[in-house]
């Protein structure tokens, strides 16, 4: 490490120091430091062997200057090589001098001398001699000069590290070779040699210059004694060089050099330097000219005047070299001079740095003669005199400084001066002249007195403004002179300012400030006050109050009472006037009172009614706000603690009915009376009990046992006592037969008042649901769990019918029906066959399994009678026997059955068998047809329906359209036969229409009308409710008996949705609509009379929260929050208390802001205030100004850049949102797309009887308001705009000949021989949802122009030979258990949720075309799976807009209830529903025509009205081509005009088959069917019976396709029904209809065509319900 010692500031010599040494290995890093210091910081710079180190990656330096002021160089070596060892220097440079220091580093390594460069000496300094030795190690280094081995002198030493040292070098002996030897091994050295010259240094003889005096001649020289040669000389005055011109000449020589100046003068002062230089150094000599003058005046003192007391200088300025020394003389005496004395110098006289003499306070005695005195040596001294004459100003020489009035008196104040004369004497006051011409208060009188002059000021009187300085001016031509007074004018005192600093409700502390003391101590205050009310004469005080106070306490005051208070000061002068008037209102105190006249009023079972006046009004020490209102329950058991709810004050009477209490029990309550300071004392408790109410839990221990087959005895035990909630009346048996069928029996109950009853006379072997129920005065209480018990079996009943048949010669066959009533389990069936004329007296036994229900009994006598009767066996014995047959055999069997016709009860998606039996030879044929209104149907097997060989007709998972009357026909050579089943299809119950009664807090009760049935007795009803904001839904079931419910433990203030269903044998059927109810209550909120804060201190803050009203609901918790002003951290507090809360650890006067945050079940109620906390000494701080700092500065930035920011978060959530919504809308019409994909796949199918013309491809068209999605697997789209004409079909399909039996009515023209169905529609409201279903239907009347949208279906199947079968859609939400099930169905409806605050939609929303895209996905997923869709092809034709008058759209008219949507609601705005209806038979004979309804009278531009895409010319195609159509908008054929003129007028209208000739198409083969509806023939080419039938169920062809009306596509079906049963196949002939047709009717006509239809084509009870799926 290198160290360099302080570098001394102004230092210029170079220090050298050496080191030790240090030994590292080649490539051991190593590192240097050195340090230096001086001023100004040096420089430090490296070297190594007095050679620079180069600055490369292995040699780096870096310096730093320390807080001391030292400098610090680092020299690193990262990987020393050999060549970096050596004598390493470093050396620290400033502008003064430098210093240096060196070491030695070895590194090892062979060692090597570097070569050494030739050394000039300077003669008489030290030299340093390195051997630059690299490599180590190395034995010794030596020095050699002249072969001489050194030192051989004291000036020669040699260091250890190898460096010589020459000391005071000399030329002769130190100049030559030197030689350094190495001794690298011990016989091996090496040697390196260097030549050492010394040069000489110049030497100046030393020269001085003489004293000169001016314009003397001046000659110095200056010679160089010795010095190596060349020379050089030159001369400098004051270290610049000397310019020609200035009166110097310098001479040079080899080794002298002159200066010559031929006229000495001042400027020729100064110091003149000689220097030599040559090659071994540079010296210099310097020496000081000086040039002597003798002393003269610059300024001679003159005659003066000085001014008593003033400063005065004498002026006297002299100048010469020596600068002279100037002496001041004094002469007293105006007369001449007699003596000059020296003047002493003192403080007051001195002489300035010019000569001349000050005299700081000039007297009277400084009179006289002065004389200024100057010498320098040169020449002779100098003086001048002058005379000084004093003169005396204006002074005041006597004034009074203080000075005494009393206020109302005169005053007079003197002033004495003297001076030289004229003397003028001035009074001012203050800063203003007195001048008593102005203001006649005063009055100025001056007098001479010798040589003085008095003036006198007279106050008359003096005032309180006169309390000031005044002063009085003396004034001459010398100076003037001001002598100030100070005059107090004493009074007595102003009033005190007083304050109220804080009032309570019976003291107040006041302070006040004593403003103006009347210039005289204040010796003490009163205190006066008094009730506003009252005169002064009725005053209270307080006296004599210490001056040293300013505050005081008035205690025992009156709560909620207003004082006025006064005060006044005294001082010796007198009383002041009474301070300012102040009024005060003293808080209010909690009352010291309770309410009075307490009465309780038991009202219902849980509630009570308290009535009582308010406190008597001297003790309500205030407003009364409110009452808290504490019961509890007295009955044994009981905790004893109040319960508290509070209300507010309403007047002197008060009235609160007490909720929720146990029913039947005891109560005491007590009231207290709170204002804003707290609560008063309580009422004496009062009793009273809670009316009584049904028992709340059924009876214990319910026990039912089956004592014969017709008696049962129930057993069981009071309920627990508590429960009873009254005095128990008896209790109620309610029992109830379940049949085999699952049907219901009549409901029965007994009364009693024992724990025991017997039931009689109940029905033999049957199961029985059986309830107990406890009931008081108030009625019935809960039902028991249902217990089931089963009578014991019997003897059977007779067998409930016979037959007996002859089936030959010999033989008979009879058959009976199971008894209507069994009594038990049939075990066998025994027949009895007897002879009456045979003889025998014993009838012959036959026996069969129970499961066969006829015999052949053969072997028998053709022509004789024989008597047939049946008897059923039990295990309780053979019963009563059926009636008795008698028959006959014969030769010949006419075809006769031998089942049952009557009514057969099945629930839907059953499988049900219709026996046929039937006996005759030959064997009969059967034949099942069934009605359908005046006409029978063929029944036709299908994977529906299956006619098995015994002649049993199997229906498979029945429908509701199943339902009817079915005949089966025998039929042979000999006859025929018939029977008639009435078959009745159970379906699920329709929806009930609920709707909310009554409300509470914690309760809503509700009440719903049940719809239909469903053909079963409804079992029950499931209730499901939720919060509002909330999907998690809970099941409550009820009663089939109870038509309200109300339910209990709710939260108070909070929205609930409410939904229902019924249920019966079948399940469950369709929910209510979703209704909602808020229980009773709301958020708390915080009472702004309330005072919220009742004590504030430096550091706490008491709160009252008493404001806070608890809205009707409970307060959970009150979060306050609170920071200083302008902190951004809260500090946080939370509280369940709503009396007091502190605030603690606050800061002395400080502002704060406080947030508030109290919440109860019905939400949060926030409140904000601001507060400041007290000094340490207990006032009050200032209001918070609007100051800019830092916060606010913060605050600005924040409310500028949040708007900012939240707008640029707004743009980027809407775009993310649309993007979303453009995502899911893609990904929904993808569904939609690979669902109609999938079912046109099925579409590709095979049909069994293929379809003339060319094949196409199926597609699926959809086409909803402002979205269309179009799918085609072969042809082209075209769209023709959003709310433009569509092209389902293309013109190709229709290009070639058809069929002219391929001919489907309506309005919807499709390929040849498809059936037409009508699909869904949707109908949607844009009422705001959440009403109930009243409000909503007369919102709907009162609404008539309100659009919706709707998009109708069209479903049709390729099958020409079957008859028709309708699917309908229907979407339906389903109740169950355990939420929401999923059952099969071909029936679909949507119901938009009701939610009120948010506008959720749960189904389908018609604002959203790509959601309603996803619920048809839904609902093809689940259609597909009936078997209708195995073969269908599927066209979306039309979307519809139409509006709210058609609100039988899907329900019919009135007179023909049940269509698809009969067990429901009418349709309503917001209701998504899809229908359609079955077909309705018709005769075979009166098929000929097809009914189609139109909207209004058919005129010539009638069918112009209709948008494009709803004209067909095979309808209306009119004779005249010429007659052009009005233009008249689509839309002005509104559907009110519909209504009125279809189905207010019914007028029907049929046309010939003669009139439709204009439309191209041959004549019909009969005439037109005329249908309780307006109808339109259509002709048709029929060759033959078959034939007519099929053109029929055909489609006309047309580019453009419509909703065929569901009584014209039903109708369709039906006429086709008899001929295709009988004849599957015929000729058929073509016929070619223009492709360019048109149809009539608006796009709403034609939309009540389709609704209207339904309703007219529904037989009464029969097929009027369909399956429902539940979609969520």
């Amino acid at each position: 490490m290198l160290r360099h010692p302080q570098v001394p500031d102004g230092a210029g010599l170079l220090h050298h120091h050496t080191g030790g040494e240090k030994v590292v290995n080649p490539g051991e890093q190593f590192s240097l430091m050195c340090a230096a210091k001086g001023a100004p910081p040096p420089t430090v710079t490296w070297a190594l062997d007095d050679e620079p180190i180069p600055r490369d990656s292995g040699h780096r330096t870096n310096q730093y200057t320390m807080s001391d002021g030292t400098t610090v160089s680092h020299m690193n070596v990262t990987s020393p090589q050999i060549k970096d060892g050596g004598v390493y220097r470093c050396t620290a440079r400033n502008s003064v001098g430098s210093a240096e220091y060196q070491a030695r580093i070895n590194v090892r390594g062979p060692p090597s001398i570097r070569a050494m460069k030739n050394i000039t000496a300077v003669a008489g300094r030290d030299t340093f001699i390195n051997c630059r030795v690299i490599g180590y190690p190395y034995y010794s280094i030596k020095w050699y000069k002249d072969s001489l081995l050194l030192p051989d002198n004291h000036r020669q030493v040699v260091f250890e590290n190898g460096t010589l040292k020459l000391m005071d070098v000399q030329k002769g002996m130190d100049e030559g070779e030197y030689l350094c030897s190495v001794l690298i091994q011990p016989q091996l050295s090496i040697s390196q040699s260097v030549h050492v010259t010394v040069k000489v240094p110049p030497l100046i003889q030393p020269f001085e210059f003489p004293p000169a005096s001016i314009g003397q001649l001046l000659y110095i020289p200056c010679v160089v004694s010795s010095g190596d040669m060349p020379i050089h000389i030159t001369w400098r005055k004051d270290g610049h060089v000397i310019l020609s011109g200035s009166g110097v000449t310098i001479e040079s020589k080899e080794f002298m050099s002159s200066l010559q100046i031929s006229s000495v003068s001042l400027k020729h002062n100064g110091n003149y330097t000689c220097i030599a230089s040559n090659a071994a150094a540079t010296v210099s000599r310097e020496r000081q000219l000086i040039v002597r003058v003798p002393p003269r005046f610059v300024v001679q003192p003159n005659n003066q005047d000085g001014i008593y007391g003033k400063a005065g200088v004498l002026n006297c300025s002299v100048d010469g070299y020596p600068p002279p020394k100037v002496m001041w003389k004094h002469a007293k005496g105006s007369g001449n001079p007699q003596q000059y004395h020296p003047i002493p110098l003192t403080g007051r006289i001195q002489i300035l740095p010019n000569s001349s003499l000050l005299i700081r306070h000039v007297l009277e005695e400084d009179i006289g003669y002065y004389l200024c005195q100057a010498s320098n040596g040169v020449g002779t001294d100098i003086s001048k005199s002058m005379f000084l004459t004093v003169k005396i100003p204006a002074m005041i020489t006597s004034h009074p400084n203080t000075t005494i009035a009393i206020k109302g008196q005169t005053k007079e104040l003197n002033c004495t001066a003297r001076g030289e004369r004229p003397i003028i004497i001035r009074w001012e006051k203050g800063d203003t002249v007195i001048d008593p011409d102005r203001n006649m208060r005063y009055a100025i009188a001056t007098k001479d007195n010798g040589d003085e002059v008095i003036s006198t000021l007279k106050l008359k009187p003096a005032d309180r403004g006169d309390s000031v300085f005044f002063s009085c001016h003396a004034i001459n031509s010398y100076g003037e002179d001001r002598g100030l007074i100070q005059l107090t004018v004493q009074e007595p005192p102003d009033p005190p300012e007083l304050e109220i600093r804080e009032v309570k409700a019976r003291s107040m502390n006041l302070r006040w400030t004593q403003r103006f003391d009347g210039n005289s101590i204040i010796t003490g205050f009163d205190i006066e006050y008094k009730n506003k009310s009252d005169s002064w004469d009725f005053k209270q005080s307080t006296r004599n109050i210490s001056p040293t106070i300013n505050q005081a306490n008035i205690v025992d005051l009156h709560p909620a009472s207003v004082y006025s208070i006064r005060m006044y000061s005294f001082n010796k002068i007198g009383r002041s006037e009474p301070s300012k008037e102040l009024t005060i209102s003293t808080e209010e105190a909690a009352p010291d009172g309770p309410p009075m006249d307490v009465t309780l009023q038991p009202m219902t079972s849980q509630s009570i009614q308290v009535t009582w006046k308010a406190p008597k009004k001297e003790l309500q020490n205030g407003v009364i706000r409110g009452y808290q209102i504490g019961y509890r329950e007295n009955s044994p058991g009981s905790n004893g603690q109040y319960s508290i709810v509070e209300m507010k004050a309403t007047g002197d009477s008060e009235l609160y009915t007490l909720d929720n209490l146990k029913k039947f029990a005891q109560y005491g309550v007590v009231v207290q009376a709170f204002n804003r300071a707290g609560t008063g004392p309580s009422s004496s408790e009062i009793n009273a009990t809670t009316l009584e109410d049904v028992p709340s839990q059924p009876p214990e221990n319910v026990r039912a046992i089956s004592i014969t087959s017709d008696v049962a005895v129930i057993s069981w035990s009071e309920p627990p006592r508590s429960t009873l909630n009254g005095v128990l009346k008896g209790y109620r048996v309610i029992f109830w037969s379940l049949y085999m069928d699952g049907e219901w029996g009549e409901m029965q109950n007994i009364t009693t008042t024992r724990e025991r009853v017997e039931l009689r006379g109940m029905e033999k072997f049957t199961n029985y649901s059986v309830q107990v129920l406890a009931y008081t005065q108030a009625g019935d209480g809960v039902r028991s769990s249902v217990l089931y018990i089963q009578t014991k079996e019997d003897i059977p009943g007779p067998p409930a019918g016979i037959k007996a048949v002859p089936s030959s010669a010999s033989s008979v066959v009879v058959s009976w029906l199971p008894p209507a009533k069994p009594n038990g389990i049939i075990r066998k069936y025994t027949i009895f066959c007897s002879s009456p004329g045979s003889g025998q007296p014993a009838p012959s036994e036959y026996e069969t399994s129970p499961d066969q229900l006829f015999y052949r009994i053969a072997h028998l006598n053709r022509g004789q009678q024989y008597m047939l009767w049946v008897a059923a066996v039990t295990s309780a014995g053979r019963g009563n026997i059926s009636e008795k047959v008698t028959i006959e055999p014969a030769g010949k069997a006419p075809a006769k059955i031998i089942s049952f016709g009557g009514t057969v009860t099945t629930p839907w998606m059953k499988d049900v068998r219709l026996p046929c039996n039937s006996v005759g030879e030959p064997v009969p044929a059967i034949k099942w047809t069934k009605d359908s209104e005046d006409s029978a149907i063929p029944v036709t097997v299908d994977g529906h329906r299956l006619i098995q060989a015994n002649g049993t007709l199997v229906l498979r998972s029945v429908k509701a359209e199943d339902s009817g009357y079915y005949t089966c026909t025998a039929t042979n050579t000999w006859g025929f036969d018939t029977i008639i089943i009435n078959l009745l299809v159970q379906v699920p119950p329709d929806q009930p229409r609920l709707t909310v009664s009554k409300t509470s807090a914690s309760s809503i009760t509700l009440a719903w009308i049940p719809g239909d049935n469903g053909g079963s007795s409804i079992r029950g009803f499931v209730l499901q409710y939720s919060v509002d904001n909330s999907e998690e839904w809970k099941d409550v079931f009820i009663s089939s008996s109870e038509r309200s419910f109300k339910l209990e433990s709710l939260k108070c203030g909070t929205w609930y949705k409410v939904k229902l269903a019924a249920k019966n044998s079948v399940g469950a059927g369709r929910i209510s609509e979703i209704i909602e109810a808020k229980t009773h209550g709301r958020e708390p909120s915080f009472s702004k009379d309330q005072h919220l804060f009742t004590h504030i201190n430096s550091t706490h803050a008491r709160l009252n929260l008493q404001g806070w009203s608890s809205g009707g609901c409970p307060i959970t918790a009150i979060v306050l929050e609170y920071r200083p002003k302008g902190n951004w951290g809260w500090q946080s507090l939370r509280t369940n208390s709503s009396s007091e809360v502190f605030l603690t650890e606050l800061r002395e006067a400080t502002w704060y802001e406080l947030r508030m945050k109290a919440c109860n079940s019905a939400g949060c109620g926030n409140e904000s205030a601001q507060f400041a906390t007290l000094d340490y000494d207990g006032s009050t701080i200032p209001p918070i100004k609007s100051a800019q700092g830092e916060g606010d500065d913060v605050k600005k930035l924040f409310t500028i850049a949040c708007p900012i920011i939240l707008a640029t978060l707004g743009v980027a959530l809407l775009f993310i949102i649309r993007k979303k919504r453009k995502e899911k809308r893609l990904k929904r019409l993808r569904d939609a797309k690979s669902l109609a994909e999938m079912l046109i796949s099925k579409n590709n199918r095979s049909f069994d009887t293929p379809v003339k013309g060319p094949p196409q491809g199926p597609r699926l068209h959809i086409d909803i308001p402002r979205v269309q999605l179009l799918i085609e697997d072969k042809e082209g789209i075209k769209q023709l705009g959003d709310d433009k004409a569509t092209m389902p079909v293309t013109d190709t399909e229709f290009s070639q000949a058809v069929n002219p039996q391929s001919f489907c009515t309506g309005v919807s023209l499709h390929h040849p021989a498809l059936i037409q169905n009508t699909g869904p529609l949707i109908d949607m409201s844009d009422i705001r949802p959440g009403t109930n279903p009243v409000s909503r239907k007369s919102v709907k009347s009162a609404h008539s122009t309100r659009n919706r949208y709707s998009s109708q279906w069209t479903l049709t199947k390729c099958q020409a030979s079957t008859p028709a079968r309708t699917l309908t859609s229907d979407w339906r939400t389903v109740g169950s258990q355990h939420g929401i099930t999923v059952t099969e169905s071909d029936s679909y409806s949507a119901s938009l949720s009701q939610d009120t605050d948010k506008g959720r939609n749960s189904m389908v929303s018609t604002e959203s075309a790509s959601s309603t895209y996803e619920e048809l996905a839904r609902a093809y997923e689940h259609a597909k799976l009936e078997e209708q869709l195995q073969h269908a092809k599927f066209e979306i034709t039309e979307c519809f807009i139409s509006d709210s008058s058609s609100d039988q759209m899907t329900t019919g008219t009135t007179d023909n209830a049940d269509s698809m949507t009969s067990m429901s609601t009418p349709s309503e705005p917001g209701i998504c529903r899809f229908t359609a209806s079955p077909p309705k038979p018709q005769d075979s004979e009166r098929g000929k025509s097809v009914a189609v309804p139109i909207p209004h009278r058919a005129s010539k531009s009638d069918y112009c009205n209709l948008p494009l895409y709803v004209k067909s010319e095979a309808f209306f195609r009119k004779p005249d081509a010429h007659e052009p159509c009005p233009v008249v908008p689509p839309r002005e054929a509104s559907i009110r005009n519909l209504a009125r003129a279809y189905h207010a007028q019914a007028r029907h209208m049929t046309l010939e088959p003669g009139t439709a000739k204009p439309l191209g198409l041959p004549p019909p083969a009969s005439a037109a069917t005329t249908l309780p509806q307006r109808t339109l023939p259509i002709p048709t080419a029929v060759p033959g019976p078959a034939t007519a039938a099929a053109a029929a169920t055909s489609a006309a062809p047309t580019a453009t396709a419509a909703p065929v009306p569901p009584a014209a596509a039903a109708t369709a079906a039906a006429t086709t029904e008899p001929t295709a049963a009988a004849s599957s196949s015929g000729a058929s002939a073509e016929a070619r209809v223009p492709t360019h047709s048109k149809v009539g009717g608006s796009r709403d006509s034609l939309l009540e065509m389709s609704t209207s239809g339904v309703g007219r084509s529904q037989k009464q009870g029969a097929g009027a319900y369909s399956k429902s799926y539940t979609l969520v």
